[in-house]
This record gives structure tokens, C-alpha cells and sequence, in this order.
């Protein structure tokens, strides 16, 4: 009788220790009798654009461990994060993601989640109730006690490491190097000792070497606060990226000339970390160290999937890798991750495991929060009825699958609205009273607005009446009535 997709996730006979080529060290040893159900791990990075890892299309960056990832899995090209309520984007994604919530519902919800914790509505919560132990470190900035959801907490992090004066408005010039990434006497990341980074991957190490030693399932949730700034990394990995070789972003600009109006100007924080107007040598200096930083990130992870090959538990557990969203530095002269523009929005998104298949891309519209939903998938547990995301398995299993999001929707504050089709996208700055057009199979850097060509008629009108339909949908309450 010819197995299910679905069923055959479970089985245990792909051996993938060697195809993930981790090591060519000590063989690993058998799983001793693993339980029916898989191990799943979250790895969860900070301000990670979508094409930060070599082997997805950044030549300059320098990730083997992320590329063994993309070629032992399956990777999403085409994920987003939703949107924002607040400056904070990682908040938002966040609280998305263990909740499974659209942007406007768990805001509300966020005012006070103890209705979500009571019929353990949270991601962690789903888990246990599927037999799984969960484990945390990192990262959380959720408006929920993480030590109430997970079985372990260790090392709960606070949204980002402290930045300093020094850290802004920097470099004004070559000869300024005040701040460096290495110091370690403006703490940051470097707070305690020992980087952040470095912590967490010696937490999920200690933990899987503890799990090596049971049967029970488990759920690791593993949230790097890196590459988010103040982008710290060992003098070592900053060498690596000689700033003169740095390539400047292909929609570089001086000034975004709409920063204001769409809530990205020179008072937000995230904007502050380099001078204005841009100038390619700030740029090329902050592009230089979120690279350190994503190298260094990408050290810590190796060392934490050859854990897991020596535990004996790798041809068991299913790996999911993301951030919570991307990361302008540089691109339309904007720095942070507060706009609508695939760069800020888009994050990477890998999934490998058992009957995964490898080195292989899914183009489908999707957002990152899917992943929760998936999980629980993997997990054999029924997706409760507040989940709006959905299981990512579908177009794991079929590559012509369509996307159960024919548009995706985004969102900030109440200063922009954009949805986005395979090929168009359309953004509304309200403020501005402002809307941008984009043919994104002809421009996919977002460079050129069509909005007022006459050709582009019919397509704004559909893409209006998509939105409106959205907002619908998400129960976004911006009246934008006077732009559409």
C-alpha cells in the first residue's frame, strides 16, 4: 500500500547525517529507539534579509553552514513578515508567530493574553499537549512570561543589547573609529563576557546533549538577537569583509525621499544608526558589519546542528530557519526594517529533515509564520482554531502547489499599507497620499514607480480592490477610502 506524504514524514529510514555533511568527523551514533514523533528545532535570527546566505544569493556573505542548510532542505524564497504596530517589527513577527494571530487580532490579543495562555493558544502550549518537551533560549521581547510556556528557559533575552552613543550616527569618515564591533567596552552583545551569540548556541548545545539521553520529543525554540545592531562580531569575521570590497546596494540612495511621511525618518531609531544623508562609505561600513555578524551567527549555528549529528537525534528532527523579518542597510537610503519593501519584509526561510527534499526552492507566496502551524503538522496535533497561518507541507510535498495566499498583505503603524501579487506590488503612504507601483518580474529592486503610467491602470484597480479586501480580511480599521 503506497504511504501518504504525510506518513512518511515519520519514518526514520533517510539517513541524513552524511548528506548534511556537518562533519567528516567521528560518525554519529544510532538513535537509541526514537520516539514516533520527530524532534523539531526552531533557529530564529534577527534582521536577517532573505538573501544574507550565500548559497540563496548573496556571494559576498560567507555562511557554509547556512548553505549545507539550503542544500540538505527546502527553501522558501518568497516569505514575508505581515507588518508592524509599532516601531519594534520584531515584536509584532514574534507575537505572530507563537500565537499563529494576524498583525490586528493578536495586537489586540497583546493588551492582555491570558484569554490565548488559559486555552493554551501559544505555540510552546500546542507542543506540550502533543507530548513534546520545549526548551527557550534567547530572544523573546513577547509580552507573555516565557518561563509560563516552555518547560526550560534559559538565558531570556530583552529585544535587542544595549546600544550606545557611540553606536549612532556612525561613521561620519574614514578616520572615525570610535566604535568598533570587537570593543568590548561598550557591552552590547559583549554584555556578560561572553557574546550573545556564542550563549545561545552553548545552551542548545548542553540542552540536546541532555535530550541525547531520552526518548520524549522535543521542541527547541533558539532566538539569536544577531545580526540585529548593535552588530557586534569578533575581529576575526569583521576582517573577512574588507570594507572597500563591500558592494553598495543596487537601489542605494543619499535620502528616501518619503522617509518621513511613512514613518521612517530621522527620529526613528533603527534610521540613527548611520548619517544623513547616506553616504556610500556609512553604507559600505554597516553593510561590513552585519556581515561579521551574520558569519559569526552562522559559526555558532555549525556548531550547534554537529551537536545535534553527534546526539544521535539528526535523523529525527526537522530544522526550521528564519528571522523575524528583513533588513534595509542601505537599500533606498533607509537602514531599518520599517517599510514595505521586500528587503525589510522578506526574510530566509529553510526547512530540512526526514523526507524533506533536498536543495530544492519553493517560490509560493507564504509568510514565516507559517511555521507554527507546520510544526504542529509535523507533530501529528490539529491546528487550533485562532491559527490563521497554514502547514508549509503542502508545497513541500507538490512544488506546484498554490499558495494559500494568492496576495500577501503588509502593513506599519498607520503610515503604510502594501500588497504584493507574483509580479506587482502596490504600496500606500498615506501621509504622503502617495501610492507606489512596482512590476516586480521587470524591477525586482523596487526602483521604478509605474503607479502613473496609463498602462497601469487596470493593474492599480485590481490590487486596490486585493487590499481593501485584506484589510477586510485582517481586520485593519485604516480608512483609506481617499487613496484608493
Amino acid at each position: 500500500m503506497k504511504q501518504t506524504f504525510k506518513s512518511s514524514i515519520f519514518r526514520l529510514s533517510v539517513v541524513l547525517i552524511s548528506a548534511l555533511g556537518l562533519s567528516a568527523g567521528t560518525p554519529a551514533p544510532k538513535s537509541k529507539a526514537p520516539a514516533g514523533k520527530p524532534n523539531i528545532i526552531l533557529i530564529f535570527t534577527d534582521d536577517q534579509r532573505y538573501n544574507t546566505i550565500h548559497a540563496l544569493g548573496d556571494a559576498q556573505v560567507i555562511t557554509p553552514n547556512l548553505d549545507r542548510l539550503v542544500q540538505q532542505g527546502t527553501t522558501f524564497t518568497h516569505a514575508y513578515n505581515m507588518g508592524a504596530w509599532g516601531g519594534a517589527v520584531c515584536v509584532t513577527s514574534r507575537a505572530m508567530l507563537v500565537t499563529g494571530m494576524t498583525v490586528w487580532d493578536v495586537y489586540k490579543e497583546e493588551k492582555d493574553y491570558s484569554r490565548l495562555f488559559n486555552k493554551q493558544g501559544f505555540w510552546p502550549q500546542q507542543m506540550k499537549k502533543a507530548g513534546y518537551e520545549t526548551y527557550m533560549t534567547g530572544k523573546w521581547h513577547v509580552k507573555q512570561k516565557v518561563e509560563d510556556i516552555f518547560d526550560h528557559v534559559v538565558h531570556e533575552r530583552p529585544g535587542m543589547p544595549n546600544q550606545t552613543p557611540e553606536g549612532y550616527n556612525r561613521p561620519l569618515s574614514r578616520t572615525d573609529t570610535t566604535w568598533q564591533p570587537w570593543d568590548k567596552k561598550y557591552d552590547g552583545f559583549w554584555e556578560g563576557g561572553t557574546h550573545w551569540t556564542q550563549v545561545v548556541a552553548d545552551d542548545a548545545i548542553n540542552y540536546i546533549g541532555e535530550a541525547s539521553k531520552k526518548d520524549t520529543p522535543f521542541f527547541m525554540y533558539l532566538a539569536f538577537n544577531s545580526p540585529h545592531d548593535p552588530r557586534q562580531a569578533p575581529k576575526r569575521w569583521v576582517d573577512r569583509y574588507p570594507v572597500d570590497d563591500i558592494k553598495l546596494p543596487v537601489s542605494y540612495l543619499d535620502e528616501y525621499p518619503f522617509k518621513e511621511e511613512m514613518g521612517a525618518g530621522k527620529e526613528l531609531r533603527d534610521e540613527k544608526l548611520a548619517p544623513f544623508p547616506r553616504t556610500p562609505y556609512a553604507v559600505k561600513k554597516n553593510i561590513q558589519e552585519y556581515y561579521a555578524s551574520i558569519s559569526y551567527t552562522d559559526e555558532q549555528i555549525g556548531r550547534i546542528l554537529e551537536a545535534l549529528r553527534k546526539s544521535g537525534k539528526l535523523d529525527n528532527t526537522y530544522i526550521f530557519f528564519t528571522a523575524d523579518h528583513g533588513l534595509a542597510v542601505g537599500h533606498h537610503g533607509l537602514m531599518g526594517k520599517q517599510s514595505m519593501f521586500d528587503h525589510s519584509m522578506r526574510p530566509p526561510l529553510i526547512v530540512s529533515g526526514p523526507d524533506i527534499p533536498k536543495n530544492q526552492k519553493r517560490d509560493q507566496n507564504v509568510y514565516l509564520q507559517d511555521i507554527m502551524a507546520t510544526a504542529l503538522d509535523l507533530a501529528g496535533s490539529t491546528k487550533p482554531a485562532h491559527v490563521y497561518f497554514n502547514s508549509l507541507l503542502p508545497y513541500i510535498k507538490n512544488k506546484n502547489a498554490p499558495s494559500q495566499y494568492p496576495s500577501i498583505y503588509g502593513c506599519y503603524m498607520d503610515r503604510q499599507r502594501m500588497v504584493r501579487t507574483d509580479r506587482y506590488k502596490l504600496i500606500v503612504y498615506p501621509k504622503a497620499s502617495k501610492t507606489l507601483l512596482f512590476d516586480l518580474k521587470k524591477d525586482p529592486e523596487e526602483m521604478h514607480d509605474i503607479a502613473d503610467l496609463a498602462s497601469s491602470k487596470p493593474i492599480l484597480k485590481d490590487l486596490k480592490a486585493k487590499l481593501i479586501q485584506q484589510q477586510q480580511e485582517m481586520n485593519d480599521e485604516l480608512d483609506l477610502s481617499a487613496y484608493l
